[in-house]
């Protein structure tokens, strides 16, 4: 068994989905198509998609996701033949892909831990394509955590450079450095972000470069064929926010050596199963270079599905149970890389993100949805009418996928365009404003949008996307149907429900398991709030109450006493942990705010210390990203947040006080 690199191919009788949300969704739809008996798992508070499966098995913390002891544990104990791991998560992990194997005898759908091993570490992807004589950028070729190594790279090869953890993915861990003064905290931030705590450095390729992906399939037979390529140029912090397939591309010949390459390099390794192989081309000079590998089902996998026809999460279940490629359900036309396929898709990634507020993750209920029908739409979410669902800092933001596809380029923009103003989501922020801009503008229809466009054009955007939003508001408001568009309602962290002196409820405790019949019925309690202390509900709430327990016996009162009565609420909202601490007012200059939930990671001054406008305040984590919240201002530290390291943090709360030099001097 150590001489294998991935488990043999067989019949599946029953699958666990190792994740959850849209993901989790789409692959048990697909397993349930090929009649295998389906198991998800789900924490409270998250469980829509386990609603598909056949079986559901409740963890006791998010965390269990990464836990791979507990999940062998749940494959064992359901006698669980195979394992999908989705995206995310330990899709990556060959550790995960071994030991599942090895002590479970389950198979983990994906390419077998030898490929993952060598492939999901960037700089073997790297070594992989200099062996087929496939363009990559100068980098440094060994991993490290040293800013000083990465400085002497920089210095022989020029800025800009681009850092980038050896493993993992999702934009983390990569950062984009264009001076000797910002190096120091970009490998620092992108070191902790990093599974592994390495890095590498590469030059960066960032003018005019579009980024430019191939679905690749293999039956680990020999058998390696492609689905054409996937464009993921509209991006911001190394994140996708919509992609296209085909790409907008118009130089054939230039795409059909891309997608060659990806063919050599993935015959090299004899592949199996689904993998993306990334690249970075520049359509003006020609030149193109390989970024990296995905040995795993990616998020925008349906826009290929979409061009190609086809279901690639069945084929890729098929492969797993020895089909090859030739039977496995893809389409058996012949696929030129230098011929586009005659369909045009776009999928729009909706995320439970305030884009007007830095893209910050917005938590809080989804109180109601609605998504776009018709031709040529499909939408991929783990969404339930009636159901409300969660967005916390557990999990990735995404809430749902708008998959649009038509016959030409032109008609895909307008159709898009038209599907995102038929879609409202209500109790959370949403990125449907920005999404909405991007479609509408003119360099979009023009395919002239490379790596750096959105960022660069990120003000335009939000502007533009606000109008839209508005218009659509408008006419719907006109028709008497109620809608806050995308930006829409308060979050979790912004609800407030009114409670006034004199409020009182009447209030019984009762056992559930009390055998019917018994004739014990409770005597009510009663409770009368005499004044509100704090009120951010439902988060916490603090009120002075009178508190009257009902009389025991015949002849004896009620007993009323005063109480001074406490909540807060112990859910996974980050404003849940944080509603006691100082909230900054934003038209203070001197206050320094958390302009985001999540975990404080570090706080880099102390009061008393000088800081100049840019400084570093403080570092916080969200969705596994390291972000940096720096000064407005030059002056002296005033006053300093009290909060852990490891601590959540939420949107507004004070960081610190700046004080002016002219203030500091007094």
């Amino acid at each position: 068994m150590s001489n294998m690199s991935r488990p043999p191919q067989r019949p599946i009788k029953r699958l666990l989905v190792a994740n959850r949300g849209e993901i989790a969704t789409r692959i048990l739809c697909s397993a349930r198509e090929l009649g295998i008996e389906t198991h998800a798992i789900y924490v409270s508070g998250d469980a829509s998609h386990a609603a598909r499966a056949d079986h559901v098995i409740a963890l006791a913390s998010p965390s269990t996701f990464m836990d791979i002891d507990s999940l062998i544990d749940i494959v064992k104990k359901h006698k669980i033949d195979a394992v999908h791991p989705g995206y995310g998560f330990l899709s990556e992990s060959d550790v995960f892909a071994k030991r599942m194997w090895e002590e479970a005898n389950a198979v983990v759908l994906g390419p077998g831990w030898g490929v993952l091993a060598s492939t999901g570490d960037k700089l073997k992807a790297r070594a992989l394509a200099a062996e087929c004589n496939v363009p990559v950028s100068p980098a440094l070729h060994h991993p490290t955590n040293n800013a000083e190594e990465v400085l002497n790279f920089a210095s022989k090869t020029g800025y800009p450079i681009m850092v980038k953890a050896i493993d993992g993915g999702g934009g983390r861990g990569i950062r984009l450095i264009l001076d000797e003064a910002s190096l120091p905290a970009a490998v620092k931030r992108a070191v902790e972000e990093s599974p592994s705590k390495q890095v590498f450095a590469e030059k960066a390729a960032v003018d005019g470069f579009r980024h430019v992906e191939v679905q690749i399939i293999g039956d680990g037979k020999g058998g390696v064929t492609h689905l054409w390529e996937r464009e993921c140029s509209i991006q911001r912090r190394y994140q996708k926010i919509v992609e296209l397939a085909p790409s907008v591309v118009t130089d054939r010949k230039l795409i059909g050596r891309v997608i060659g390459d990806a063919l050599k390099m993935a015959r090299h390794i004899s592949y199996f199963s689904l993998g993306t192989f990334e690249f970075l081309v520049n359509p003006t000079t020609k030149e193109y270079y390989f970024l990296e590998i995905n040995p795993r089902l990616q998020v925008e996998h349906t826009i290929t599905e979409s061009i190609a026809s086809t279901d690639i999460v069945k084929a890729q279940l098929l492969l797993s149970q020895g089909a090859d490629v030739s039977n496995c359900g893809l389409p058996r036309s012949a696929r030129n890389p230098e011929v586009p396929p005659p369909t045009h898709s776009i999928q729009l990634r909706i995320t439970a993100e305030n884009v007007q507020s830095n893209w910050s993750l917005s938590i809080g209920k989804i109180t109601s949805f609605q998504f776009p029908t018709g031709n040529g739409v499909r939408v991929d979410t783990h969404l339930i009418n009636g159901h409300a669902a969660v967005v916390s800092a557990d999990f990735d933001s995404l809430i749902a996928k708008l998959i649009i596809t038509a016959s030409s380029w032109e008609d895909v923009v307008r159709k898009s365009q038209r599907a995102l103003a038929d879609t409202t989501i209500t109790g959370v922020k949403t990125n449907l404003d920005v999404l909405r801009a991007i479609v509408a503008h003119p360099d979009f229809l023009a395919g002239q949008c490379d790596t750096q466009w959105l960022e660069t054009n990120q003000r335009e955007l939000l502007a533009t996307g606000l109008q839209i939003t508005e218009q659509t508001t408008n006419r719907l408001s006109a028709l008497g149907l109620e809608t806050t568009g995308s930006s829409s309602g308060p979050s979790l962290t912004n609800v407030n429900t009114m409670f006034r002196k004199g409020d009182a409820w009447s209030l019984t405790l009762d056992t559930p398991n009390k055998k019917p019949g018994s004739g014990h019925k409770p005597l009510p309690h009663h409770i009368e709030i005499t004044r509100v202390l704090r009120n951010e509900f439902p988060i916490s709430i603090s009120a002075d109450v009178l508190f009257t327990s009902p009389a025991s016996g015949s002849s004896a009162r009620p007993q009323t006493t005063p109480y001074t009565i406490t909540l807060t609420s112990t859910s996974s909202s980050a404003a849940a942990a944080t509603s006691h601490h100082r909230h900054g007012n934003p038209a203070d200059p001197s206050h320094v705010c958390i302009p985001f939930p999540g975990k404080l990671v570090e706080v880099l001054v102390d009061e008393g210390d000088v800081v100049k406008e840019g400084d570093v305040i403080c570092v916080v984590q969200q969705m596994k990203m390291e972000l940096e919240v720096r000064s407005p201002r030059s002056g002296r530290i005033g006053w300093v947040m009290e909060v852990e390291d490891g601590d959540e943090v939420a949107e507004g709360m004070l960081a610190v006080v700046v004080e002016g030099e002219r203030e500091a001097k007094l």
